[in-house]
Protein backbone atom coordinates (compact mmCIF):
# COMPACT_ATOMS: atom_id res chain seq x y z
CA UNK A 1 0.00 0.00 0.00
CA UNK A 2 1.83 3.14 -1.06
CA UNK A 3 2.27 5.96 0.94
CA UNK A 4 4.86 8.84 1.87
CA UNK A 5 7.42 7.94 4.16
CA UNK A 6 9.56 11.05 4.73
CA UNK A 7 9.69 13.91 7.03
CA UNK A 8 6.26 15.40 6.99
CA UNK A 9 7.31 18.58 9.02
CA UNK A 10 9.10 19.28 5.23
CA UNK A 11 6.09 19.02 3.92
CA UNK A 12 4.09 21.83 6.51
CA UNK A 13 7.07 24.12 5.78
CA UNK A 14 6.91 23.41 1.83
CA UNK A 15 3.02 25.05 2.04
CA UNK A 16 4.05 27.49 4.47
CA UNK A 17 1.68 26.76 7.16
CA UNK A 18 0.93 24.46 10.06
CA UNK A 19 -1.16 21.16 8.50
CA UNK A 20 -1.12 19.08 11.82
CA UNK A 21 0.25 15.79 10.28
CA UNK A 22 2.35 15.56 13.60
CA UNK A 23 -0.14 15.61 16.16
CA UNK A 24 0.77 17.35 19.56
CA UNK A 25 3.81 17.98 18.14
CA UNK A 26 2.31 20.54 15.79
CA UNK A 27 0.91 22.94 18.99
CA UNK A 28 4.49 22.48 20.60
CA UNK A 29 7.27 24.96 20.28
CA UNK A 30 9.14 22.00 18.70
CA UNK A 31 6.79 22.72 15.99
CA UNK A 32 9.05 22.69 12.62
CA UNK A 33 7.25 25.87 11.03
CA UNK A 34 7.57 28.08 14.29
CA UNK A 35 11.33 27.04 14.25
CA UNK A 36 11.95 27.39 10.59
CA UNK A 37 9.29 29.59 8.68
CA UNK A 38 10.87 28.96 5.53
CA UNK A 39 10.93 26.61 2.72
CA UNK A 40 13.02 23.44 2.98
CA UNK A 41 15.70 22.85 0.72
CA UNK A 42 19.66 24.53 0.16
CA UNK A 43 17.73 28.01 -0.92
CA UNK A 44 14.86 27.75 1.27
CA UNK A 45 15.72 31.24 2.94
CA UNK A 46 16.67 32.67 -0.32
CA UNK A 47 13.23 31.64 -1.66
CA UNK A 48 11.23 33.27 0.52
CA UNK A 49 11.45 36.36 -0.02
CA UNK A 50 11.28 35.78 -3.72
CA UNK A 51 7.70 34.84 -2.94
CA UNK A 52 5.46 36.51 -4.29
CA UNK A 53 1.63 36.23 -5.51
CA UNK A 54 2.53 33.58 -7.70
CA UNK A 55 0.66 32.45 -11.41
CA UNK A 56 -2.58 31.35 -11.03
CA UNK A 57 -1.49 27.78 -11.76
CA UNK A 58 0.77 27.40 -9.16
CA UNK A 59 -1.74 28.73 -6.22
CA UNK A 60 -3.70 25.78 -8.06
CA UNK A 61 -0.94 23.71 -7.80
CA UNK A 62 -0.41 24.23 -4.10
CA UNK A 63 -4.44 23.99 -2.67
CA UNK A 64 -4.04 20.54 -4.66
CA UNK A 65 -0.88 19.53 -2.75
CA UNK A 66 -2.07 20.90 0.68
CA UNK A 67 -5.04 19.21 0.25
CA UNK A 68 -3.01 15.39 -0.85
CA UNK A 69 -1.14 16.06 1.98
CA UNK A 70 -3.63 16.80 4.81
CA UNK A 71 -5.25 13.63 3.93
CA UNK A 72 -2.35 11.45 3.78
CA UNK A 73 -3.42 10.22 -0.61
CA UNK A 74 -1.17 9.97 -3.37
CA UNK A 75 -1.53 11.46 -6.48
CA UNK A 76 -2.95 8.53 -8.54
CA UNK A 77 -5.52 8.10 -5.81
CA UNK A 78 -6.59 11.71 -5.38
CA UNK A 79 -7.02 12.28 -8.98
CA UNK A 80 -9.60 9.26 -8.68
CA UNK A 81 -11.35 10.63 -6.07
CA UNK A 82 -11.82 13.57 -8.52
CA UNK A 83 -12.74 12.09 -10.76
CA UNK A 84 -16.07 9.93 -8.84
CA UNK A 85 -16.21 13.44 -7.37
CA UNK A 86 -17.06 14.86 -11.09
CA UNK A 87 -19.72 12.41 -11.45
CA UNK A 88 -21.95 12.83 -8.23
CA UNK A 89 -24.62 15.46 -8.44
CA UNK A 90 -23.83 18.92 -6.96
CA UNK A 91 -20.55 21.13 -6.70
CA UNK A 92 -17.29 19.11 -7.56
CA UNK A 93 -15.48 20.75 -4.79
CA UNK A 94 -17.61 20.01 -2.25
CA UNK A 95 -18.06 16.65 -3.11
CA UNK A 96 -14.34 15.78 -3.40
CA UNK A 97 -14.15 17.24 0.39
CA UNK A 98 -16.93 14.89 1.63
CA UNK A 99 -15.38 11.93 0.03
CA UNK A 100 -12.18 12.85 1.85
CA UNK A 101 -14.02 13.27 4.98
CA UNK A 102 -15.55 9.81 4.66
CA UNK A 103 -12.09 7.56 4.87
CA UNK A 104 -11.93 5.39 7.88
CA UNK A 105 -8.57 6.68 8.33
CA UNK A 106 -9.79 10.20 8.74
CA UNK A 107 -13.30 9.29 10.27
CA UNK A 108 -11.17 7.43 13.06
CA UNK A 109 -8.87 10.87 13.72
CA UNK A 110 -12.04 12.81 13.59
CA UNK A 111 -13.44 10.72 16.51
CA UNK A 112 -10.35 11.73 18.54
CA UNK A 113 -9.13 7.89 18.73
CA UNK A 114 -5.80 9.13 17.01
CA UNK A 115 -3.15 12.14 17.83
CA UNK A 116 -3.21 12.38 13.83
CA UNK A 117 -4.46 11.10 10.35
CA UNK A 118 -1.66 9.52 9.86
CA UNK A 119 -1.87 7.51 13.76
CA UNK A 120 -4.64 6.70 12.52
CA UNK A 121 -3.67 5.12 9.44
CA UNK A 122 -1.43 3.23 11.57
CA UNK A 123 -4.34 2.01 13.92
CA UNK A 124 -6.75 1.44 10.76
CA UNK A 125 -3.75 -1.15 9.13
CA UNK A 126 -2.86 -2.66 12.32
CA UNK A 127 -6.70 -4.11 12.50
CA UNK A 128 -7.64 -2.34 15.58
CA UNK A 129 -11.06 -1.26 14.28
CA UNK A 130 -14.10 -2.74 12.78
CA UNK A 131 -16.85 -1.70 10.61
CA UNK A 132 -20.23 -2.64 11.17
CA UNK A 133 -18.94 -5.50 13.16
CA UNK A 134 -16.18 -6.51 10.69
CA UNK A 135 -12.52 -5.88 11.06
CA UNK A 136 -11.51 -3.25 8.27
CA UNK A 137 -7.47 -2.75 7.79
CA UNK A 138 -8.32 -0.72 4.73
CA UNK A 139 -7.60 3.24 5.33
CA UNK A 140 -8.81 4.51 2.58
CA UNK A 141 -12.23 2.20 3.08
CA UNK A 142 -15.45 4.86 2.66
CA UNK A 143 -17.91 4.80 5.29
CA UNK A 144 -21.39 5.82 4.59
CA UNK A 145 -24.21 6.84 6.60
CA UNK A 146 -25.42 4.73 9.24
CA UNK A 147 -22.10 3.01 9.56
CA UNK A 148 -20.74 2.03 12.86
CA UNK A 149 -16.76 2.34 13.63
CA UNK A 150 -15.82 0.71 16.34
CA UNK A 151 -12.67 -0.55 18.36
CA UNK A 152 -12.50 -4.42 18.26
CA UNK A 153 -12.99 -6.25 21.48
CA UNK A 154 -9.29 -7.68 21.61
CA UNK A 155 -7.80 -4.09 20.88
CA UNK A 156 -9.36 -3.11 23.89
CA UNK A 157 -7.20 -4.73 26.09
CA UNK A 158 -3.89 -2.80 25.12
CA UNK A 159 -2.59 -0.28 27.28
CA UNK A 160 -3.15 2.57 24.24
CA UNK A 161 -6.45 2.04 24.02
CA UNK A 162 -7.43 1.76 27.75
CA UNK A 163 -6.02 4.92 28.18
CA UNK A 164 -7.95 6.79 25.45
CA UNK A 165 -10.90 8.13 26.58
CA UNK A 166 -8.67 10.36 29.06
CA UNK A 167 -6.60 11.60 25.80
CA UNK A 168 -9.72 12.15 24.13
CA UNK A 169 -10.67 15.05 26.73
CA UNK A 170 -6.95 17.00 25.41
CA UNK A 171 -8.57 16.60 21.96
CA UNK A 172 -11.06 18.35 19.82
CA UNK A 173 -14.92 16.96 19.69
CA UNK A 174 -15.88 15.06 17.03
CA UNK A 175 -18.01 16.80 13.95
CA UNK A 176 -21.78 17.14 14.24
CA UNK A 177 -21.96 14.64 11.31
CA UNK A 178 -20.33 11.60 13.63
CA UNK A 179 -21.90 10.33 16.47
CA UNK A 180 -19.89 8.98 19.42
CA UNK A 181 -20.69 6.85 22.65
CA UNK A 182 -17.50 7.51 24.92
CA UNK A 183 -18.44 4.59 27.16
CA UNK A 184 -18.76 1.82 24.34
CA UNK A 185 -16.19 3.14 22.32
CA UNK A 186 -18.19 3.67 19.22
CA UNK A 187 -18.85 6.17 16.10
CA UNK A 188 -21.85 6.26 13.85
CA UNK A 189 -21.94 8.08 10.73
CA UNK A 190 -25.14 10.03 11.03
CA UNK A 191 -24.78 11.75 8.06
CA UNK A 192 -22.72 12.90 4.91
CA UNK A 193 -20.61 15.53 5.59
CA UNK A 194 -20.61 19.11 4.24
CA UNK A 195 -18.80 21.78 3.82
CA UNK A 196 -19.04 23.72 6.69
CA UNK A 197 -18.24 20.37 8.92
CA UNK A 198 -14.58 20.44 7.14
CA UNK A 199 -12.24 22.66 9.33
CA UNK A 200 -9.45 23.07 7.37
CA UNK A 201 -7.73 26.29 5.19
CA UNK A 202 -8.56 24.29 2.23
CA UNK A 203 -10.15 26.29 -1.36
CA UNK A 204 -11.39 23.58 -3.00
CA UNK A 205 -12.33 25.39 -6.22
CA UNK A 206 -8.63 26.09 -6.68
CA UNK A 207 -8.31 22.08 -6.83
CA UNK A 208 -11.49 22.38 -9.26
CA UNK A 209 -9.87 24.51 -11.59
CA UNK A 210 -6.88 22.69 -11.26
CA UNK A 211 -7.87 19.36 -13.11
CA UNK A 212 -10.48 21.40 -15.30
CA UNK A 213 -7.19 23.10 -17.10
Amino acid sequence: MARYTGPVCKLCRREGEKLFLKGARCLSPKCSVERRAYPPGQHGKDAQFRRGRGSDYALQLREKQKARRVYGVLERQFRRYFGEALRRPGLTGSNLLTILETRLDNVVYRLGWADSRNHARQIVQHGHIAVNGRRTNVPSYLVRPGDVITIREGSRKRPYFKELRSYMEDRPPAPEWLGIDLDAMTGTVTREPERRDVDLPLNEQLIVEYYSR
